[in-house]
């Protein structure tokens, strides 16, 4: 039971470590992307307001047409392209990014490439 106490605790000191880094501000806010089995949310968040700028999700209206209700990278490059619209639509460039402590791969990754083609720097 010490063992797993400690790689928790060492867990838990990288994880804030990492956190630290990642603060947005008002100059670059932080892109954050979340996952559930079906659907991919991402929002780009003023960490110093607590405020979320712009938000985009695989539900959104404008996607569900398009996406069919399948919910592949494909829809994670739709959720991309429309966060990085809505985004550069209210003079947002550049982010920090934040995976939501997901593992990059996937429709976390996806998301991130579509962003950074349709124009947002990171």
């Amino acid at each position: 039971m010490i063992i797993k106490t400690a790689k928790n605790e060492a867990r838990l000191k990288r994880h804030m470590r990492i956190r630290r880094r990642m603060q947005g501000s008002p100059e670059k806010p932080r892109l954050c992307v979340y996952r559930s089995n079906k659907h991919i949310y991402a929002q780009i968040v003023d960490d110093s307001k607590a405020h979320t700028l712009v938000a985009a999700s695989s539900l959104d209206n404008e996607l569900t047409d398009k996406l069919n209700k399948t919910w592949d990278r494909n829809s994670a490059q739709a959720v991309g392209e429309l966060i990085a619209k809505r985004a550069l639509s209210k003079d947002i460039n550049a982010v920090v990014f934040d995976r939501g402590g997901y593992i990059y791969h996937g429709r976390v990754a996806a998301v991130a490439e579509a962003a950074r083609q349709a124009g947002l720097e990171f």
